[in-house]
């Protein structure tokens, strides 16, 4: 069984988890960070000494920290082929829009859009620094519209690792209160992302305990 360290409104425990759900494994998970504290402590540190979420434990094995790397595990181990491939072009296609989502549209996202909207007081928010964050993060979503004009997913007909970096992101891009530019295969994607069980449950999740008094 995995043993999962990570607050549930934490953005990578949500792509975390909702690989987990994907993948169907067994877990246990203990809140940690942000108003759950224990990222400083002794215990975690040894678990994780860069005091970051989130961490996994999976058995005896030694405890995995990283994002990226816990999903690529996670995939290597319990993961069909068809969501991450053993051939190795057609794994290294799906990482490549792993990567490519985690680094340049969940860093566009997170903290120049996400938290100027949701993480600072309404009064000190700074409306031009978000409009232009926002224009430079869809100049990076149209790729993926691009993308999804001819699949279903990033990589083809099915899900695959590289969907769990990017669509876990939708969520929040399309819940929080921003003018959108029209990505039509993006919003049709997302809209079937949130029919599947897993993304309901690991990825819609209130994060209202995020915005600033």
């Amino acid at each position: 069984m995995l043993t999962i360290w990570g607050r549930r409104t934490s953005s990578n425990v949500q792509a975390l988890m909702w690989c987990v759900g994907e993948l169907a494994l067994e877990f246990q998970r203990h809140d940690a960070g942000h108003t759950f504290g224990l990222l400083d402590t002794d215990e975690f540190r040894k678990l994780n000494p860069n005091g970051t979420i989130p961490v996994i434990q999976d058995g005896p094995n030694p405890s995995l920290w990283e994002t990226g790397p816990i999903l690529r595990y996670l995939a290597s181990m319990y993961g069909a082929d068809d969501f991450w491939p053993r051939d190795p072009t057609r794994q290294a296609e799906v990482d490549k829009w792993a990567e490519w989502a985690k680094i340049n549209v969940a860093m566009a996202f997170t903290v120049p859009v996400f938290w100027r909207v949701v993480r600072t007081p309404q009064t000190e928010r700074d409306h031009q620094a978000i409009e232009t964050a926002v224009t430079a993060l869809e100049n990076t979503l149209a790729i993926a519209d691009a993308q999804l004009s001819e699949n279903a997913f990033l990589c083809g007909s099915c899900l695959t690792l590289a969907d769990i970096q990017l669509g876990h992101i939708l969520y929040r891009y399309y819940d929080i209160d921003i003018s959108r530019a029209s990505l039509p295969n993006l919003r049709r994607y997302y809209e079937g992302l949130t029919d599947r069980t897993a993304y309901q449950t690991h990825v819609m999740i209130n994060y209202d305990e995020l915005r600033a008094n």
